[in-house]
């Protein structure tokens, strides 16, 4: 088969479409025919030698695939899938390829509703939102969440979730056409980061946000403390703004809480029920299209160094994908 391999650590010009051995399914997994593989800024990492594969995983990058059931390891029958069905999947490395092998516990059917290859573009960004801003930070309808970059693809999903659930939704970008892509998918605060202080916008117009989806982390977190409402709560997902402290009597004053994750480094076992959760209470939502994927743009295999070199400019509104 093919993949996409990282020749050593660099600018995109290091990703390189090779053959490689085809994957075979272990006991439990199912082997997957890639139709399309979502693009991640952890891929960026990954390439740059920073966020290296967690033990076991493939060395090329890809965190998420759409495609077709090839051939089920030994007892993944139990699993409901078959043969041909449609899937899309949450891998801990290794998308970026013509087929792949994953635990059948982190798959999940594409609905007939949904395009097999834009479903490339759900697993990582569902699975992520889901974890973090309504199992781990308790989003409730009529709560205020407030979503940094809200037209990249982890934003256009929380506005979507977070509308979804009667959450009022308040969005950062850094464009106008970026800001009116969120309203569209049901952000009602549009704030422009480059004029405009966020944090006086949330509370002036919302008394506060009561979770913070924070995809930056490092000076924005002092900021997204005082962004938030009493009793409010901030999932952090990214570290890619560097370190800082954190004002623990500010954080107290607010009676706040924060939790920093990374879905990629959880046990399996914390994914398959991530995934068992995301598949009972978000699936039927995308089943009916009340939530979709919001797909920025598409290259073939081949050209995943095109595709990061978008990724990186952050000229795109939603997920990136790469198509077999």
């Amino acid at each position: 088969m093919q993949a996409v391999l990282i020749a050593h650590p660099g600018d995109a010009s290091v990703l390189e479409l090779s053959d490689v051995d085809d994957p075979r399914p272990g006991p439990g997994q199912l082997l997957i025919d890639v139709a399309a593989a979502g693009v991640n800024r952890a891929d960026v990492a990954q390439r740059k030698g920073h966020y290296p594969p967690p033990p076991g995983a493939p060395a090329w990058p890809g965190l998420e695939v759409s495609g077709v059931v090839a051939e089920l390891g030994p007892g993944a029958e139990a699993s409901g899938f078959a043969v041909g069905d449609r899937v899309c999947a949450l891998l801990g490395g290794g998308g970026y390829a013509t087929r792949v092998v994953v635990d059948a516990g982190h798959v999940l059917p594409v609905p007939d509703s949904v395009d097999l290859i834009d479903a490339a573009g759900l697993p990582e960004v569902v699975a992520t939102v889901w974890s973090n801003v309504f199992q781990l930070a308790g989003l409730r309808s009529g709560e205020t969440l407030l979503v940094h970059g809200g037209s990249s693809g982890i934003g256009t999903m929380a506005v979507q979730l977070g509308r979804a659930f009667g959450a009022r939704v308040a969005v950062t970008a850094r464009s106008a056409e970026k800001l009116e892509a969120c309203r569209e998918l049901g952000a009602s605060i549009l704030i422009d980061y480059t004029r405009d202080d966020f944090v006086e916008r949330v509370q002036s117009e919302a008394g506060g946000a009561d979770v913070v989806l924070d995809v930056v982390g490092g000076d924005y977190l002092d900021r997204n403390v005082a962004a938030l409402a009493v009793n409010g709560r901030i999932a952090n997902i990214s570290s890619s703004g560097g370190s800082a402290a954190l004002d623990l009597g500010a954080l107290m004053r607010k009676r706040g809480t924060l939790r920093s994750t990374s879905l990629r480094a959880r046990p399996d076992e914390e994914k398959t029920e991530i995934m068992r959760s995301v598949h009972e209470d978000v699936w039927p939502l995308v089943a009916d299209g009340r939530v979709q994927p919001v797909i920025g743009a598409r290259f073939p295999l081949g050209d995943a160094a095109e595709a990061h070199r978008l990724m990186e400019s952050s000229a795109h509104i939603g997920k990136i994908l790469l198509v077999v």
